[in-house]
């Protein structure tokens, strides 16, 4: 783990007020209190992602919480197919799973 002014300078385009006002927003959550704030590495890749957007794609700070919830619900579809899919390729007996198999694959 690392501080806020380790994370602001490992991230070109982060002061530690941008970072403040983003944890402040509830669009970064670190772990700690404020002055003592902990950034895990999904920290540091969702300040990459703001800066990002920010930046790169010109998302302004009223339009960043819509972007970044519906790129939350995205991960989260995601991560619920793959367990769906662990699910099926080891619990799911042969029939079943290529029956399923064969109907997903149709449109």
């Amino acid at each position: 783990m690392i501080t806020i002014e380790i994370l602001s300078r490992m991230v070109a385009g982060a002061d530690t007020s941008q970072v403040q006002r983003w944890i402040d927003n509830a669009w970064i959550r670190p772990d700690g209190e404020p002055g003592r704030y902990q950034f895990h590495d999904i920290d540091v890749a969702r300040v990459r992602l703001i800066v990002q957007l920010r930046d790169d794609l010109g998302v302004d700070d009223n339009a960043l919480p819509v972007v970044l919830s519906l790129m939350d619900q995205l991960y989260e579809t995601r991560r619920q197919m793959r367990r769906l899919c662990t699910v099926i390729e080891t619990s799911v007996p042969d029939d079943l799973r290529s029956a399923l198999l064969d109907r997903l694959s149709q449109r």
